[in-house]
């Protein structure tokens, strides 16, 4: 029988690592990460990369975090003033955490929601002004991100010329036809990059 200290627990996950702020008003600050399934840090040469490509877009903007996981992409978006990012995540113990983050952060900014992204998807349709733009880093053995981004673009969830970020397996081709190609880089097996959705493109 679990004792009353257990029962409190949101699972037996355990910090195992830790990701660094690279700039902003938490430069240099140090958060932990849960060790979880499919959780996949985003390092940090490709986080400068991306805010540096966006350097100039990040204060007052809102974006949608669809797979937080360690939250180093939200974090870093809103210590660069960012006014919101709307974190998803499903595992307990990874959103425990991220809540934790946002305490030490004092991240208001950060909206934290236990969900699966595409139930979310699903449902949250107009209950959310567009956003300027929304991350995208899903387990790299999820095949449905074509599902994913369809549902992203039905829902009115992107602004006209919204940025779409997206992680995925370098061999991985995707069909993106609402959006224009930025700018793409790949590190080892990783295939990063930046789109923004076309502002003729019929969202409903």
């Amino acid at each position: 029988m679990m004792n009353r200290a257990e029962k409190t627990k949101p699972s037996a996950a355990k910090s195992v690592g830790k990701v660094r702020l690279i700039a902003g008003q938490w430069r240099g600050r140090v958060l932990p990460v849960i060790g979880a399934e499919d959780l996949r840090p985003t390092g940090d040469r490709v986080r400068e990369t991306l805010f540096n490509w966006l350097q100039f877009e990040w204060e007052g903007a809102r974006w949608l975090d669809l797979f937080s996981g360690s939250g180093a992409l939200a974090f870093e978006a809103l210590s660069r003033q960012a006014s919101e990012v709307v974190m998803l995540e499903r595992h307990p113990a990874v959103v425990h955490q991220l809540q934790q983050n946002k305490s030490l952060l004092k991240a208001e900014g950060a909206q934290i929601i236990q969900t699966d992204t595409f139930s979310w998807l699903e449902t949250a349709q107009g209950l959310y002004a567009p956003f300027d733009g929304a991350f995208c880093d899903p387990p790299f053995k999820d095949e449905r991100v074509d599902n994913l981004i369809a549902l992203l673009i039905s829902g009115g969830f992107l602004k006209p010329n919204g940025w779409l970020y997206l992680e995925q397996p370098k061999e991985r081709v995707l069909s993106l036809p609402h959006f224009e190609p930025y700018r793409q880089q790949t590190t080892g097996a990783v295939s990063f990059g930046l789109w923004r959705l076309t502002s003729e493109c019929e969202c409903e």
